[in-house]
């Protein structure tokens, strides 16, 4: 794994802690967005298309701290939009590393090289560099020619003056097994400390919708790719149980509170990916006041082919502190790619009326994809 020990002791204490403590519903990542303006304009994003008077908007260096203090997580992801446009980015991350909060500020490290000056080493900041597979496959995802040679360059940079760098990768439709496999081969070269890797959720408003995997598809290319890289050392910045379910080997529901989001908005209703569900104006009443029982795969169509880390990592990770031989199991084997894939949760669609049918999904365990069939 890609994660290191202290913060994966600091993590799973956390996780314990809350679990003793009998709280349902915590949050292991706050998924921080103080800015949608960003200087790329990718075709999977569903950020960049605001106006300008939205675009504009930025969460004041006060705000991002009540955030934190608000719902405790251990760990910041920020994002964006770019968030190194941010004046106060430097003020922001000092904050969190003072209260000794795991921040991963996500970059597409256009700027970095230009800002790292900015920045102190510490144990407690990565920089988390988007990278959507190789040149080519990245330049088109990001829509810029020369992207990718500019973030390779800054990575080495960041390497040598002692910064932790993971790297972000979404796998997109027409994605190949052996190409993401050189691409990893790639990173671990390169030396960073761990690769985080997710399927792209379909943003309702992403200029393109074309370019997302579903479910089933997902779940093949993951095996696939774990297969080719048996033995190949390569570091993954998640959990062994998340790249498990990524293969289709666990039955999991997703768990939203687990990254929730603030951004210029307020806190968004349920998770960082759906727009359009409202906002809470604390982290108290989002977790209080939402109905979670409205979403999640096979409950809300929205959410039917999402696997994505923000909604199911939490998840993963709450199943390793309940289930730790079961999780180092698959860290010592990797994840299975062969056999039966695990069934999906059953899909009950309960807005329609109960004298039609309703969806229920039905597994096909010798192909190890699932349909769907109607039942009275």
């Amino acid at each position: 794994m890609g994660v290191p020990l202290i913060q994966q002791y600091r993590v799973g204490r956390y996780v314990l802690t809350q679990k003793l403590k009998r709280v349902k519903r915590f949050p292991l990542v706050l998924m921080l967005e103080p800015l949608f303006r960003c200087n790329l304009a990718c075709a999977g994003c569903g950020k960049i298309d605001y106006p300008d008077d939205i675009l504009d908007k930025r969460l004041s260096f006060e705000d991002c701290m009540t955030a934190i203090d608000e719902c405790g997580a251990p760990i910041v992801s920020i994002a964006g939009g770019e968030p190194l446009i941010h004046r106060d980015m430097r003020q922001i991350v000092q904050g969190y590393i003072e209260r000794k909060k795991f921040v991963y500020l996500c970059t597409n490290a256009l700027l970095l090289e230009k800002k790292m000056d900015e920045y102190t080493p510490s144990p407690y900041l990565t920089f988390s560099i988007h990278l959507d597979g190789n040149r080519d496959r990245h330049d088109a995802s990001v829509c810029r020619d020369g992207v990718y040679d500019k973030c390779v360059e800054v990575i080495q940079i960041a390497l040598a003056r002692g910064f932790r760098v993971t790297v972000n990768c979404t796998l997109f439709q027409g994605e190949a097994a052996d190409e993401v496999a050189q691409f990893m081969d790639d990173m671990m070269k390169l030396g960073v400390e761990g690769v985080t890797i997710s399927p792209g959720y379909s943003y309702e408003r992403a200029p393109r919708q074309d370019v997302f995997l579903k479910r089933t598809s997902s779940k093949q290319l993951f095996r696939d790719l774990f297969k080719t890289g048996k033995g190949r050392g390569w570091r993954f910045n998640q959990s062994t149980l998340y790249l498990d379910f990524l293969a289709g080997n666990q039955t999991y529901h997703c768990t939203p509170w687990g990254n929730p989001t603030r951004n210029v908005f307020g806190w968004q209703k349920p998770c960082y990916l759906l727009v359009g569900e409202g906002y809470a104006t604390s982290f108290k009443s989002l977790i209080e006041d939402t109905a979670w029982e409205k979403y999640g795969t096979g409950v809300n169509p929205k959410c039917a082919d999402c696997m994505v880390h923000c909604g199911y990592e939490a998840t993963a990770v709450n199943d390793t502190v309940t289930h730790p031989l079961k999780a180092l199991k698959v860290l010592l084997r990797g994840p299975r790619t062969t056999g039966a894939m695990a069934p999906e949760v059953p899909f009950h669609y309960t807005d329609e009326p109960v004298a039609k049918p309703r969806l229920v999904a039905r597994t096909d365990s010798a192909a190890g994809s699932s349909n769907a069939k109607r039942v009275a």
